[in-house]
């Protein structure tokens, strides 16, 4: 192989490689994300004062409903992560959907824990570019 053509391939497996060790960082993320998200449900399902009360605010949930709702959602996001790092099929696809919802779902959180809600959602972008920029070969 010539100089050149070493010197065209390089970027693209570097690209690849960065990629793939994304792939992973997002896969321990969601997992960190989905036991994060349980301790929180639990948190607001067990005592309604761990966290401060904002009136009326728009979405009209209690903290006990989004307790449930952040549970429920930590728990799949923590099934999701575990099947990333096994390299399932499945657990890509419904990653990004999955982050994308953990998204959503922390927009609405942003009264409760502004600044927790935030750093949620910036994990959840990383991780929809992680998952989104995995070339499809075949495996993760």
């Amino acid at each position: 192989m010539s100089n050149a053509a070493q010197q065209h391939r390089t970027p693209a497996s570097t690209t690849n490689s960065w990629a793939t060790g994304g792939l992973v960082f997002a896969g321990v993320l969601m997992l960190v994300e989905g036991i994060l998200g349980i301790f929180q449900g639990i948190a607001a399902i067990a005592e309604d004062d761990v966290y401060t009360r904002f009136g009326d605010y728009v979405f009209k949930f209690n903290l006990t409903g989004w307790g449930w709702i952040h549970l429920a959602l930590g728990i799949v996001l923590f099934i999701t992560g575990f099947g990333l790092l096994k390299e399932s099929s499945w657990a890509r696809g419904l990653g990004i959907g999955l982050a994308a919802l953990s998204i959503i779902a922390n927009f609405m959180f942003l009264p409760y824990q502004p600044i927790w809600a935030l750093v949620l959602i910036a994990i959840g972008i990383f991780v929809i570019w992680s998952l989104s920029t995995v070339e499809p070969d075949g495996k993760i």
